[in-house]
């Protein structure tokens, strides 16, 4: 029903804002990891949101990027995850780490989200680990096309499973990885080495 809302940003609060358009105040609900990116009240904001529906109660609840309601949707059709769930999920976890965290099959840094237990956190791994693509998802790709994606995602695979054997979580181990930058045809040493570079700013 709703796409997105945009309006003035009238009332920000721990979990929920206020918008109003037109005249007319949206209650929103709002991931809060989100908070720090809104604006100051009284600016415009724009908020990409879920209508959700149930026989009490009708809520909206709000994204700053398209990305993460598509990802809230994801949740949401994991059996057993509903929108208080998905909506701790992505309040304890930025998008980046709740994506490594499934493609790692690390269960234990999605139960940290309040009310998540360990059993959901990996009934999430298991349905949603083959709807978030490697290649776009977990690992930029490569600008030099003489290089197969494919090649170098199993190359930064391999050199963050080297980082889980020197003791860091899966999560943290994608994590930097993804957020190396060594030459487009490095070999898993060089890859690893960036990656533990890496390791010192997180």
């Amino acid at each position: 029903m709703y796409s997105y809302i945009k309006g003035t940003l009238e009332v920000k609060e721990e979990g929920q804002v206020v918008i109003d358009n037109h005249g007319i105040g949206y209650l929103i609900q709002i991931p809060v990891s989100i908070e720090q990116e809104l604006p100051s009240v009284g600016k415009e904001v724009k908020l990409y949101t879920y209508l959700h529906i149930k026989e009490d109660a009708i809520s909206l609840i709000g994204f700053l990027r398209k990305e993460s309601l598509t990802v809230f949707k994801l949740l949401l059709g994991v059996n057993g995850i509903g929108p208080k769930a998905a909506l701790a999920i992505l309040s304890a976890l930025s998008l980046e780490e709740l994506r490594f965290a499934i493609l790692a099959g690390d269960s234990k840094t999605i139960a940290k989200a309040p009310g998540v237990g360990a059993k959901s956190a990996q009934r999430i791994i298991l349905e949603l680990k083959d709807k978030m693509n490697l290649e776009d998802i977990a690992y930029e790709k490569t600008e030099d096309s003489s290089v197969p994606a494919a090649e170098t995602s199993t190359v930064k695979l391999e050199a963050a499973q080297a980082l889980e054997a020197l003791g860091y979580s899966p999560a943290e181990a994608m994590s930097a990885v993804a957020k190396a930058e060594p030459a487009a045809d490095a070999d898993v040493e060089a890859v690893l080495k960036a990656a533990l570079k890496q390791m010192a700013f997180l």
